[in-house]
């Protein structure tokens, strides 16, 4: 388990460590305050000597409630990236 810092009333800065098979742990605080739960996708990226973790929202909460549809596919982001393919080929994109 890390320490957990505020510094001016906004930013939590942790200080965690690395196991042996390169495994980070989020603390709750940090998770709660991104919206990050079990199963939740994070976009890593490295800028210079920095990692950046970023959560990235599901395209099937994104886009919940745009389409109308009788019966809810198992894979939501697999019916949205069908439909939107046919969208596509019926305007010639």
């Amino acid at each position: 388990m890390g320490r957990l810092y505020i510094l001016g009333g906004k930013t939590l800065v942790i200080i965690a460590k690395v196991d042996k098979k390169g495994r980070l742990l989020i603390q709750k605080e940090i998770r709660e305050k991104l919206g990050i739960k079990e199963g939740s996708n994070v976009k890593i990226k490295i800028e210079g000597k920095r990692i950046v973790i970023e959560p990235i929202e599901s395209t099937a909460d994104k886009y919940f409630g745009i389409f109308k549809v009788d019966k809810w596919p198992d894979d939501l982001d697999a019916f949205i990236a069908e439909v939107i393919k046919k969208w596509r080929t019926s305007e010639g994109i």
